[in-house]
């Protein structure tokens, strides 16, 4: 089995773009290229840099491609903020994305206070 398969945050992760693909389905043609765009592109930033990491040869390089994987989750949690400002998503949405994002914040910051010296 592949490293990244094995991990939790990684699994999370998968199912946080997911959500936010499903989400971004009903934005208008208008957004197709720009918010739309942007939030695909930061929420599959996530499980891919965790994966990428979990696959490199020292603990500093995966530790690099978490922090990575964490800033993405930055991008996307203001991509969020914003789609509730111009009222693209509901309250509802927002607060479940929202939820998801700071579960794999907390894991990403677990695993990487476990592999900290």
């Amino acid at each position: 089995m592949r490293p990244h398969k094995k991990l939790e945050v990684w699994k999370e992760a998968m199912q946080l773009t997911t959500s936010v693909y499903e989400c971004v389905e009903n934005f208008p043609d208008s957004e197709k290229y720009g918010l739309v765009s942007q939030m695909k592109r930061a929420s599959i930033s996530i499980p891919s840099n965790i994966a990428e990491g979990a696959a490199r040869q020292t603990k500093k390089e995966f530790k690099q491609f978490l922090y990575i994987a964490r800033g993405s989750l930055s991008e996307l949690d203001t991509q969020l903020e914003l789609s509730l400002n111009l009222k693209l998503i509901t309250k509802d949405t927002f607060d479940d994305l929202s939820g998801k994002i700071d579960r794999v914040t907390a894991m990403l910051n677990g695993l990487l206070k476990s592999i900290t010296p």
